[in-house]
């Protein structure tokens, strides 16, 4: 297995404790010894697909001692005033802020507890079909090493080498779009009597049109705050590159926000700016020689929290194949099937959901649907389950969700079409809708 990340520890730690010989295999050094190597990654959201996966892994209560709850979106108006808007009815629907860095470390601790062994500076350069060899270097000393294997696990994140090397033996139908956005990873730290300065459960949007911020809770009282800004234009990542254009902005567009950071101007300068970008794949396996899982098979944008949680829920899905099918390529080709189609569902509402962050959270439109959503979710709780729900809070496949979304969203514009206030809603025509459109769910 290449990738020691979060879809590659999970899936040692599940394969080695069924009795399967795992070996995995990691670039860079050992973080519980050299310390997490941060800076490009933005927080983690734990929520239902991945909590399963961790039950599934017996690291459910581990976990879930390092996390912070978050009920909903708190809005930052532009006019300073602030809304919590509830991701789900009450706390039993809630997400989960997790740090990255502690999470990896804890399930690198019980991947190595299950058997698995993991060697870390090793950097895969080349991989020998016929032979069955994986040739290793270490890029602090420039050592090779070579190792044998039966079959070949990629879970090495978006830049996955698994993945070059499959797509110099197989045409896997890549296709790379870049949204013209980037991000900076900024900080709200404690205040200086180490409490939190903003509402600490909650996830923390503002919204202003093209661009946004959003602030993630820490265990240390401190929040990890997100720029997303456009690449060009005006604010974009090329014209807002110093200090003061930095302190400039957020004086104008996030003035509740700059109150809290006295460390802004040193944050922007010494986080380097992210890309964000989708990769759609057509194949994900090579016979039963490899196969792809996680962010090395469908890197998507973080809208909608889902990347970590995407790759777990691949991790649970590959274990099952491999336990019913006869052999590797045969579990590589349903596991394939399988999670597809979901991934690509997923990735399609992480870039629409970019879209309803900046743009419609604090809309008059958008309030006045989720209002009746809400509604229509209480009066046909088996049919009508709104999407963020279907997608956060179950685990219907992704592609199920998607397209019940759109029916849903369609009843929604449809209901609300000249209105501001749910008050006006004709409730016969409404739920007649809803009983002929969308069916049952269990």
């Amino acid at each position: 297995m290449i990738g020691a990340g979060l879809a590659g520890a999970l899936l040692g730690l599940m394969l080695a404790r069924r009795g399967w010989n795992v070996d995995i295999f990691e670039r860079r050094p050992d973080p519980r010894v050299a310390g997490y190597e941060g800076g490009r990654s933005i927080n983690l959201a734990l929520a239902e697909r991945g909590l399963d996966a961790l039950r599934r892994a017996g690291l459910e209560d581990e976990v879930m001692a390092q996390v912070v709850m978050m009920r909903g979106r708190m809005v930052h108006f532009e006019d300073g005033t602030t809304q919590l808007q509830r991701y789900g009815r009450d706390d039993s629907e809630v997400i989960w802020s997790v740090h990255r860095g502690r999470l990896v470390m804890t399930m690198l601790d019980a991947a190595e507890a299950a058997g698995a062994r993991i060697r870390f500076n090793r950097r895969l350069e080349q991989v020998d079909r016929d032979t069955r060899v994986l040739k290793f270097v270490d890029d602090r000393t420039g050592h090779a090493f070579t190792e044998s294997f039966s079959t070949l696990m990629g879970s090495d994140g978006a830049g996955s080498s698994v993945r070059a090397w499959m797509a110099r033996q197989k045409d896997l139908g890549e296709r790379f779009e870049a949204l013209d956005h980037g991000y900076k990873e900024l900080e709200i730290p404690p205040s200086p009597a180490g409490d939190w300065r903003i509402e600490p459960n909650a996830l923390h949007i503002w919204p202003r049109g093209g661009y946004m911020c959003i602030a993630l809770p820490n265990t240390e009282r401190s929040f990890t705050v997100t720029l997303f800004l456009p690449d060009d234009g005006e604010p974009g990542f090329s014209t807002v590159r110093t200090g003061e254009d930095v302190r400039a902005l957020f004086a104008r567009d996030f003035p509740d926000a700059l109150a809290q950071m006295p460390n802004l101007a040193t944050n922007f300068l010494d986080h380097p700016t992210g890309m964000l970008a989708t990769l759609y794949l057509d194949h994900w396996h090579l016979g039963g020689d490899a196969v792809l899982l996680g962010d090395a098979a469908h890197p998507m944008v973080p809208f909608h929290g889902q990347g970590m949680n995407c790759a777990f829920e691949d991790c649970v899905a590959l274990v099952r194949h491999i336990e019913a099918a006869p052999d590797f390529e045969s579990a590589f080709a349903a596991f394939e099937a399988e999670r597809r189609p979901n991934a690509r569902a997923i990735q399609e509402m992480a870039l629409e959901n970019y879209v309803e962050m900046r743009d419609r959270v604090d809309d008059a439109d958008y309030l006045v649907q989720r209002e009746l959503e809400q509604l229509l979710a209480e009066r046909h709780p088996d049919r009508f389950i709104p999407r963020y729900t279907m997608v956060t809070f179950r685990t219907l496949p992704y592609a199920v969700a998607q397209e019940r979304g759109r029916i849903q969203r369609d009843i929604l514009i449809e209901a609300t079409r000249g209105l501001s206030t749910v008050a006006a809603v004709d409730w016969g025509n409404v739920d007649a809708a809803v009983m002929k459109r969308l069916e049952p769910v269990e």
